[in-house]
């Protein structure tokens, strides 16, 4: 009989399971959970740096998604049954950690914790510790350099340690209720296979490596004279955190009695150690050496890998160079863009060019018809700050050029090159450190639904767009990882070519536009380091008159 495996992917607003065989990668079934609690999931608040979510989302999502996919597989499926599952391998946004008890309960999930939003899981794009991220990166650069050294140089608000620092400071209530603090990552596994006790969870190296500075060469997580300097209780957390770290070969534990009972499951199966969904993502998508996997959706995420026997310099601006945090015994290079479908989604449902009823649809239809530099604007995409290569979540957005008859969809086309002139930055900064990008492959829901978007990606990167053959390939990924933890596959390389592939179209860039866009490009960089770096020293006085330039040879 065929086997399969199931792949948990949570995302920002919801969580899918997809039932995947793994003999050919064939996607049997799917289903998807939007969480119950707050605005599309996301628990807001006045604060726009504040973003949470409920734990017990997680939980019922998990329960929901998979008694329903393996309901549509048995639909789709002569003869599938439940019991042809070997496996689950999860994925999650991260760094979103949540405070746990000494049980390893949330305590979003205790009757006095249940509506605190400090109590809640920190979702990825919590920026409410932007100031602990600058004092932790302060910190690191006086007495632990080395810390910084191995993820870009510059602490995030985004990242862990942020995260508790300024639960500490701002709600100690919650702080000193909790337990330890784990992340979402590790605590779903944990909760599936009832190993969520602090110190029996198996802590993947994903979440821990590029999130929380835990590094095996320096003991793990920061030491506790570091994290002392920060708040004595913070060094105090240093005990009751992991002390190894795992990659996703290992399995975190097998489903227990409980969960095989809600889900349809058997019992014992292994669920392999979580990580980040950008991270499966790039083994769902058959990321190689020189391969660049950009996970595009609200935000993105860049992924390469590289063999662990070579020496790689440290790249500044980047999200971490961690051993086995994507392949095992691959370095994992991770960097991205705090927000690439949100800032469209902004204009779309918060300015609303064409009213509430209107959307995407219309704006891409008017945009794709427009020449490179026909709009004469220039955006910068730092809408939700700058992730990759400036770390800095106190940049903001900005538009250049618009006059009294710029339209909406010329706008809309701004944000989308903006974004794609980001993608290059990152890139560039790869290449300049010595890893090569020999080929770019695409994956997330903008890069499967908006040729658009990715031909105007084609031509501002000047290389081919590549899309991953899975609309799902988080879960895809995950489905991966789990057949290598339950022994289908000897190791990754066979499942990825087993289980992975690419869609036949690629999206080619077009000369003459790539030539627009070089020119429109230096602008982008000229104002990427005037408003993003301190040490800048140019002039923007031609930046207006140039646009106005390259838009009236585009226009004649």
């Amino acid at each position: 009989m065929a086997q399969y495996t199931i792949g948990l992917d949570y995302g920002t607003s919801s969580v899918r399971a997809l039932v995947v065989n793994v003999a050919n990668g064939a996607e049997a079934g799917s289903a998807v959970k939007v969480y119950s609690h707050g605005k599309d999931g996301v628990i807001l608040s006045n604060d726009p740096n504040l973003a949470r979510q409920h734990p017990a989302d997680y939980l019922e999502g998990a329960e929901l998604t998979i008694r329903a996919a393996l309901a549509a597989a048995v639909k789709n499926v002569k003869g599938f049954k439940p019991s042809q599952v070997i496996g689950i391998g999860v994925d999650t946004t991260g760094s979103t950690p949540l405070p746990v008890d000494q049980n390893g309960t949330a305590l979003a999930l205790t009757k006095r914790f249940t509506k605190h939003p400090a109590a809640m899981a920190w979702l990825w794009k919590d920026h409410t510790g932007v100031g602990e991220a600058a004092e932790i990166t302060a910190l690191a650069r006086k007495i632990r350099p080395h810390y910084l050294a191995k993820c870009g140089g510059i602490y995030s608000s985004e990242w862990f340690f942020s995260k508790v620092l300024h639960c500490l400071r701002t709600t100690p209530e919650v702080f000193d209720a909790a337990y330890t603090w784990v992340e979402m990552a590790d605590w779903i596994p944990a909760m599936l296979t009832g190993t969520q006790k602090p110190g029996v969870t198996k802590v993947g190296i994903c979440a821990a490596g590029h999130k929380a500075m835990f590094n095996a060469e320096w003991g793990g997580y920061p030491d506790v004279k570091f994290l002392s300097r920060l708040h004595p209780k913070l060094g105090a957390l240093r005990s009751r955190l992991a002390s190894k770290a795992h990659d996703v070969s290992e399995a975190a534990g097998g489903l227990t009695v409980e969960w095989a009972g809600k889900t349809g499951l058997r019992a014992g199966i292994p669920v392999a150690v979580g990580a980040f969904d950008a991270h499966l993502g790039g083994i769902g998508a058959g990321v190689s050496e020189g391969t660049l996997v950009k996970t595009i959706g609200t935000s993105t995420c860049d992924l390469m890998v590289a063999p662990g026997d070579r020496k790689l310099a440290d790249i500044p601006g980047i999200c971490g160079i961690v051993k086995g945090s994507i392949l095992p015994g691959c370095f994992g290079l991770e960097a991205g863009q705090s927000a690439v479908g949100d800032i469209f989604n902004w204009f779309v449902n918060t300015i609303e060019p064409h009213g509430k009823a209107g959307g995407h649809g219309t704006l891409e239809k008017e945009a794709a018809q427009m020449k490179p530099g026909a709009s004469g604007l220039l955006a910068l995409d730092w809408n939700n700050g700058n992730r990759t290569i400036l770390v800095d979540q106190r940049l903001t957005g900005l538009l250049v050029g618009q006059t009294l008859y710029t339209t909406p969809a010329e706008i809309y086309r701004a944000l989308v090159e903006a974004t794609a002139f980001g993608a290059l930055t990152i890139i560039n900064r790869f290449e300049e450190y010595g890893v090569k990008v020999k080929s770019v492959v695409n994956c997330g829901g903008i890069a499967e639904k908006s040729p658009m978007v990715m031909q105007i990606y084609a031509d501002i990167i000047g290389r081919p767009m590549k899309i991953s053959r899975s609309a799902q390939t988080c879960a895809l990924g995950s489905a991966v990882a789990a057949s290598v933890v339950a022994g289908a596959h000897k190791n990754f390389a066979a499942a990825q070519k087993a289980m992975t592939g690419l869609k036949p179209v690629i999206y080619k860039p077009n000369p003459a536009a790539h030539a627009v866009y070089r020119d429109l490009y230096k602008l982008y960089h000229q104002m990427h380091d005037a408003f993003g770096t301190v040490g800048w020293n140019g002039n923007l006085h031609g930046v207006m008159k140039t646009l106005i330039e390259i838009r009236n040879t585009a226009r004649s």
